[in-house]
Protein backbone atom coordinates (compact mmCIF):
# COMPACT_ATOMS: atom_id res chain seq x y z
CA UNK A 1 0.00 0.00 0.00
CA UNK A 2 1.26 3.49 -0.99
CA UNK A 3 2.50 5.68 1.95
CA UNK A 4 1.64 8.77 0.40
CA UNK A 5 -2.54 7.92 0.25
CA UNK A 6 -2.43 9.08 3.56
CA UNK A 7 -0.49 12.61 3.05
CA UNK A 8 -2.94 13.28 0.54
CA UNK A 9 -5.72 16.18 1.05
CA UNK A 10 -8.80 14.07 1.00
CA UNK A 11 -11.00 16.95 0.67
CA UNK A 12 -9.87 18.06 -2.29
CA UNK A 13 -7.55 15.52 -3.88
CA UNK A 14 -5.36 15.79 -7.53
CA UNK A 15 -7.77 15.20 -10.54
CA UNK A 16 -5.89 11.88 -11.37
CA UNK A 17 -6.11 10.58 -7.38
CA UNK A 18 -9.28 8.77 -7.67
CA UNK A 19 -8.41 6.77 -10.61
CA UNK A 20 -4.87 5.56 -9.32
CA UNK A 21 -5.55 5.28 -5.58
CA UNK A 22 -9.06 3.31 -5.88
CA UNK A 23 -6.94 0.68 -8.07
CA UNK A 24 -4.12 0.03 -5.69
CA UNK A 25 -5.78 0.71 -2.02
CA UNK A 26 -8.31 -1.23 -0.46
CA UNK A 27 -8.62 1.66 2.03
CA UNK A 28 -9.89 4.23 -0.41
CA UNK A 29 -13.26 3.51 0.11
CA UNK A 30 -13.28 4.46 3.37
CA UNK A 31 -11.14 7.70 3.08
CA UNK A 32 -14.37 8.73 0.86
CA UNK A 33 -16.57 7.65 3.38
CA UNK A 34 -14.72 9.74 6.11
CA UNK A 35 -14.84 12.83 4.16
CA UNK A 36 -18.37 12.44 2.90
CA UNK A 37 -19.71 12.00 6.57
CA UNK A 38 -17.75 15.08 7.17
CA UNK A 39 -14.86 13.45 10.04
CA UNK A 40 -12.60 15.63 11.16
CA UNK A 41 -8.70 15.55 9.27
CA UNK A 42 -7.41 14.49 12.28
CA UNK A 43 -10.05 11.29 13.03
CA UNK A 44 -9.95 10.53 9.32
CA UNK A 45 -5.94 9.99 9.55
CA UNK A 46 -5.82 8.07 12.88
CA UNK A 47 -8.89 5.84 11.00
CA UNK A 48 -6.50 5.27 8.07
CA UNK A 49 -3.49 5.07 9.51
CA UNK A 50 -5.03 2.01 12.48
CA UNK A 51 -6.94 0.23 9.18
CA UNK A 52 -3.72 0.58 6.96
CA UNK A 53 -1.83 -0.79 10.19
CA UNK A 54 -4.18 -3.46 10.68
CA UNK A 55 -4.48 -5.06 6.77
CA UNK A 56 -0.32 -4.71 7.34
CA UNK A 57 -0.65 -6.70 10.31
CA UNK A 58 -3.13 -9.54 9.07
CA UNK A 59 -1.20 -10.17 5.93
CA UNK A 60 -5.18 -10.02 4.44
CA UNK A 61 -7.55 -8.57 2.52
CA UNK A 62 -10.56 -7.09 4.07
CA UNK A 63 -12.81 -9.41 3.13
CA UNK A 64 -11.23 -12.33 4.30
CA UNK A 65 -10.27 -11.02 8.06
CA UNK A 66 -11.68 -12.28 10.28
CA UNK A 67 -12.72 -11.61 14.21
CA UNK A 68 -10.34 -13.73 15.70
CA UNK A 69 -7.82 -11.08 13.45
CA UNK A 70 -8.98 -8.55 15.00
CA UNK A 71 -8.61 -9.55 18.54
CA UNK A 72 -5.03 -11.07 17.72
CA UNK A 73 -4.20 -7.03 16.85
CA UNK A 74 -5.81 -5.72 19.84
CA UNK A 75 -3.72 -8.21 21.69
CA UNK A 76 -0.60 -6.94 19.77
CA UNK A 77 -1.09 -3.21 20.49
CA UNK A 78 -1.72 -4.08 23.96
CA UNK A 79 1.92 -6.11 23.94
CA UNK A 80 2.90 -2.56 22.84
CA UNK A 81 1.67 -0.81 25.34
CA UNK A 82 -0.92 0.29 24.03
CA UNK A 83 -3.67 2.29 26.43
CA UNK A 84 -7.00 1.39 27.13
CA UNK A 85 -8.10 4.63 24.95
CA UNK A 86 -5.50 3.78 22.16
CA UNK A 87 -7.76 0.62 22.20
CA UNK A 88 -11.17 2.23 21.98
CA UNK A 89 -9.95 4.82 18.98
CA UNK A 90 -8.80 1.05 17.38
CA UNK A 91 -11.91 -0.64 17.67
CA UNK A 92 -13.71 2.61 16.07
CA UNK A 93 -11.64 2.54 13.75
CA UNK A 94 -12.29 -1.14 12.28
CA UNK A 95 -15.77 -0.94 13.47
CA UNK A 96 -16.63 1.89 11.42
CA UNK A 97 -14.76 0.28 8.31
CA UNK A 98 -15.72 -3.63 8.77
CA UNK A 99 -19.41 -3.00 10.41
CA UNK A 100 -20.68 0.41 9.08
CA UNK A 101 -18.97 0.02 5.16
CA UNK A 102 -18.60 -4.07 4.59
CA UNK A 103 -21.42 -4.67 6.58
CA UNK A 104 -19.18 -7.44 8.09
CA UNK A 105 -20.49 -9.19 11.72
CA UNK A 106 -17.33 -9.19 13.74
CA UNK A 107 -17.26 -7.40 16.56
CA UNK A 108 -19.89 -10.10 18.32
CA UNK A 109 -17.63 -11.22 20.85
CA UNK A 110 -14.79 -7.64 21.12
CA UNK A 111 -15.47 -5.75 24.26
CA UNK A 112 -14.22 -2.35 25.08
CA UNK A 113 -11.44 -2.12 27.48
CA UNK A 114 -12.67 0.37 30.41
CA UNK A 115 -11.36 3.55 29.91
CA UNK A 116 -8.49 4.97 32.36
CA UNK A 117 -9.52 7.86 34.61
CA UNK A 118 -6.30 10.10 35.00
CA UNK A 119 -6.37 13.45 36.99
CA UNK A 120 -5.45 16.19 34.75
CA UNK A 121 -2.50 18.11 35.15
CA UNK A 122 -3.03 21.33 36.66
CA UNK A 123 -1.10 24.42 36.97
CA UNK A 124 -1.40 27.09 39.47
CA UNK A 125 -2.18 31.00 38.53
CA UNK A 126 1.37 31.86 39.43
CA UNK A 127 2.63 28.80 37.62
CA UNK A 128 0.60 30.35 34.43
CA UNK A 129 3.00 33.35 35.04
CA UNK A 130 6.07 32.53 35.53
CA UNK A 131 5.46 30.64 32.09
CA UNK A 132 4.49 33.54 30.24
CA UNK A 133 7.75 35.88 31.84
CA UNK A 134 9.64 32.96 30.95
CA UNK A 135 9.43 33.54 27.18
CA UNK A 136 10.85 37.00 25.60
CA UNK A 137 9.25 36.29 22.46
CA UNK A 138 6.02 38.27 22.37
CA UNK A 139 4.06 36.41 19.94
CA UNK A 140 5.21 33.20 22.55
CA UNK A 141 3.95 34.45 25.51
CA UNK A 142 0.97 35.83 23.84
CA UNK A 143 0.08 31.89 22.76
CA UNK A 144 0.42 30.74 26.41
CA UNK A 145 -1.38 33.62 27.72
CA UNK A 146 -4.26 33.13 25.28
CA UNK A 147 -4.33 29.87 24.97
CA UNK A 148 -4.96 29.91 29.20
CA UNK A 149 -7.08 32.83 28.97
CA UNK A 150 -9.70 31.10 26.39
CA UNK A 151 -9.58 27.42 27.13
CA UNK A 152 -8.39 26.46 23.76
CA UNK A 153 -7.15 23.54 22.33
CA UNK A 154 -3.31 24.12 20.39
CA UNK A 155 -5.36 23.13 17.34
CA UNK A 156 -7.69 26.18 18.01
CA UNK A 157 -4.66 28.12 18.54
CA UNK A 158 -3.38 27.56 14.96
CA UNK A 159 -6.47 28.02 13.19
CA UNK A 160 -7.31 31.03 14.88
CA UNK A 161 -7.89 33.79 12.36
CA UNK A 162 -8.24 38.20 13.08
CA UNK A 163 -11.42 38.27 12.56
CA UNK A 164 -12.22 35.59 15.46
CA UNK A 165 -11.04 38.02 17.70
CA UNK A 166 -13.76 40.17 19.29
CA UNK A 167 -11.31 43.29 21.32
CA UNK A 168 -14.51 45.12 22.20
CA UNK A 169 -16.57 42.63 23.92
CA UNK A 170 -13.06 40.33 25.02
CA UNK A 171 -14.90 37.21 23.17
CA UNK A 172 -13.76 34.48 20.53
CA UNK A 173 -15.02 32.52 18.17
CA UNK A 174 -13.46 29.27 17.80
CA UNK A 175 -14.26 27.95 14.63
CA UNK A 176 -14.45 23.89 13.42
CA UNK A 177 -13.36 22.63 16.97
CA UNK A 178 -13.60 19.28 17.64
CA UNK A 179 -17.00 17.61 16.62
CA UNK A 180 -16.46 20.67 13.78
CA UNK A 181 -18.65 22.96 15.80
CA UNK A 182 -18.06 26.29 16.73
CA UNK A 183 -18.59 28.29 19.96
CA UNK A 184 -17.82 31.52 21.09
CA UNK A 185 -15.66 31.25 24.30
CA UNK A 186 -13.84 34.65 26.36
CA UNK A 187 -10.39 36.16 27.17
CA UNK A 188 -8.73 38.41 29.50
CA UNK A 189 -9.01 42.10 28.95
CA UNK A 190 -5.17 42.14 30.15
CA UNK A 191 -3.66 40.75 27.31
CA UNK A 192 -6.10 43.15 24.95
CA UNK A 193 -3.62 45.62 23.66
CA UNK A 194 -1.33 42.73 22.56
CA UNK A 195 -3.69 40.73 20.83
CA UNK A 196 -4.58 44.79 18.86
CA UNK A 197 -0.75 45.35 18.09
CA UNK A 198 -0.49 41.25 16.90
CA UNK A 199 -3.03 41.99 14.75
CA UNK A 200 -3.06 45.13 13.69
CA UNK A 201 -1.49 45.09 10.31
CA UNK A 202 -2.79 42.11 9.53
CA UNK A 203 -5.86 41.51 7.50
CA UNK A 204 -9.32 39.90 8.92
CA UNK A 205 -8.57 36.71 7.20
CA UNK A 206 -4.91 36.09 8.35
CA UNK A 207 -4.05 33.62 10.83
CA UNK A 208 -3.96 35.73 13.82
CA UNK A 209 -0.40 33.65 14.77
CA UNK A 210 1.38 32.99 12.06
CA UNK A 211 4.78 32.29 10.12
CA UNK A 212 6.71 35.00 8.09
CA UNK A 213 5.51 33.60 5.30
CA UNK A 214 2.29 34.11 6.52
CA UNK A 215 1.35 30.36 6.74
CA UNK A 216 0.03 29.06 9.85
CA UNK A 217 2.28 27.91 12.70
CA UNK A 218 2.07 23.99 12.97
CA UNK A 219 0.76 22.47 16.27
CA UNK A 220 4.16 20.80 16.73
CA UNK A 221 5.69 24.47 16.91
CA UNK A 222 3.21 25.77 19.97
CA UNK A 223 4.09 22.58 21.72
CA UNK A 224 7.94 23.28 21.28
CA UNK A 225 6.94 26.92 22.93
CA UNK A 226 5.06 25.50 25.40
CA UNK A 227 7.99 23.06 26.33
CA UNK A 228 10.56 25.16 26.21
CA UNK A 229 8.31 28.04 28.49
CA UNK A 230 8.56 24.77 30.96
CA UNK A 231 12.11 24.53 30.80
CA UNK A 232 12.89 28.13 31.13
CA UNK A 233 10.11 28.72 34.09
CA UNK A 234 11.64 25.39 36.11
CA UNK A 235 8.27 24.20 36.65
CA UNK A 236 9.07 20.32 37.33
CA UNK A 237 5.26 19.06 36.40
CA UNK A 238 4.86 16.84 33.93
CA UNK A 239 2.73 19.63 32.09
CA UNK A 240 1.58 19.62 28.17
CA UNK A 241 0.02 22.26 26.29
CA UNK A 242 -3.41 20.84 27.02
CA UNK A 243 -2.42 21.73 30.81
CA UNK A 244 -3.21 25.22 29.71
CA UNK A 245 -6.99 24.29 29.11
CA UNK A 246 -7.32 22.25 31.62
CA UNK A 247 -6.30 24.92 34.20
CA UNK A 248 -8.83 27.39 32.74
CA UNK A 249 -11.50 24.89 33.36
CA UNK A 250 -10.17 24.31 36.72
CA UNK A 251 -9.71 27.94 37.98
CA UNK A 252 -12.75 29.13 37.00
CA UNK A 253 -14.84 26.07 38.52
CA UNK A 254 -12.66 27.46 41.90
CA UNK A 255 -13.87 30.71 41.23
CA UNK A 256 -17.58 29.76 41.35
CA UNK A 257 -18.59 29.61 37.72
CA UNK A 258 -21.55 26.93 36.83
CA UNK A 259 -20.87 23.74 35.33
CA UNK A 260 -23.76 24.38 32.68
CA UNK A 261 -21.43 27.72 31.61
CA UNK A 262 -18.00 25.90 31.85
CA UNK A 263 -19.24 23.43 29.24
CA UNK A 264 -19.86 25.91 26.97
CA UNK A 265 -16.96 27.91 27.17
CA UNK A 266 -15.12 24.12 26.59
CA UNK A 267 -17.38 23.16 23.80
CA UNK A 268 -18.04 19.69 25.30
CA UNK A 269 -21.07 17.93 24.09
CA UNK A 270 -21.39 15.78 27.28
CA UNK A 271 -21.42 17.33 30.51
CA UNK A 272 -19.63 14.29 32.03
CA UNK A 273 -16.73 15.52 30.53
CA UNK A 274 -16.92 18.69 32.34
CA UNK A 275 -17.81 17.10 35.57
CA UNK A 276 -14.86 15.30 35.74
CA UNK A 277 -12.25 18.78 36.39
CA UNK A 278 -14.60 18.52 39.79
CA UNK A 279 -12.36 16.06 41.01
CA UNK A 280 -9.40 18.34 40.55
CA UNK A 281 -10.60 20.74 42.52
CA UNK A 282 -13.26 20.12 44.88
CA UNK A 283 -14.13 23.01 47.72
CA UNK A 284 -15.68 20.36 50.23
CA UNK A 285 -12.67 18.13 49.90
CA UNK A 286 -9.95 21.09 50.05
CA UNK A 287 -11.81 21.95 53.60
CA UNK A 288 -11.18 18.50 54.99
CA UNK A 289 -8.24 18.11 57.76
CA UNK A 290 -6.56 14.93 58.11
CA UNK A 291 -7.23 13.96 61.23
CA UNK A 292 -3.18 13.31 61.91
Amino acid sequence: MKSDFLEVDLANPPSNYKTNIAKVHPLFSLAQELVIRGFSPRTIKSYLEINKRFLEFAGKSARAVSARDIKDFLLYLRGRGQSNSSLNLAISALKFYYQQLLKRKLFFNIQRPKREKFLPTVLSKEEIVKLINSLANLKHRLIIALAYSAGLRVSEVVNLKVKDVDLNNLTLMVRGAKGNKDRMTVFSEKIKNDLRVLSGSKNKNDFLFAEKAGNKLTTRTIQKIFANALRLSGIAKSATFHSLRHSFATHLLEQGVDLRYLQTLLGHQNIKTTQGYTQVTNPHLKGIRSPF
